[in-house]
C-alpha cells in the first residue's frame, strides 16, 4: 500500500507495518516552495494522510484549497482520505466539526474519508486513524 503523508516539513520515506499491512509512507512536507513537488509522488497512491494544524486559523483557508486541488488529481481519485486535525491538546484549537467545516469536508461525496482528533506530542489519535485506514483499506 502506497500513501502519501502531508506534514509541515521535508520528505521523508519510510515502510510502515500496522496489523499485517504494510504500507510505503511518502511524508511530504508543506511549505509552499515544496508543494509544486506533491503531484509527483501521486501516481499509485492508495490513501492521503492530510495533516492540519488545528491551532492555525489563519492558514486553514490555504489548507482547504490545496486539499481541494489534490483530490481533483486524476491520479488520486480512488485514494482514500484521512485527516488528522493535530495539536488538539493545545487549549484554543480549532474543534474536529471545525476543521472539517474549514476544509469543506461534508462536499466530499465520492471518497471514503474520516477526520480524527489527533495531537501528535502526546500520540492521541494515532491508532484510532491507522486502525481505521487499514481496514477502509482491507475492505475497498
Amino acid at each position: 500500500m502506497a500513501l502519501l503523508f502531508f506534514t509541515a516539513i521535508g520528505f521523508n520515506v519510510e515502510t510502515v507495518t500496522f496489523k499485517n499491512l504494510k504500507f510505503q509512507v511518502w511524508d511530504l512536507g508543506g511549505q509552499t516552495s515544496i508543494r509544486p513537488y506533491w503531484r509527483c509522488y501521486y501516481s499509485n497512491t492508495d490513501a492521503i494522510i492530510y495533516v492540519v494544524d488545528s491551532m492555525d486559523r489563519d492558514r486553514i483557508g490555504i489548507s482547504k484549497q490545496e486539499l481541494i486541488s489534490m483530490l481533483e488529481e486524476d491520479e488520486l481519485k480512488n485514494a482514500i482520505l484521512v485527516v488528522l486535525a493535530n495539536k488538539q491538546d493545545i487549549e484554543g484549537a480549532m474543534s474536529v466539526s471545525e476543521v472539517s467545516q474549514a476544509l469543506g469536508l461534508t462536499a466530499i461525496k465520492n471518497r471514503k474519508y474520516q477526520i480524527f482528533k489527533t495531537s501528535a506530542i502526546k500520540g492521541e489519535g494515532l491508532d484510532e486513524s491507522m486502525e481505521w485506514l487499514s481496514n477502509t483499506i482491507q475492505n475497498k
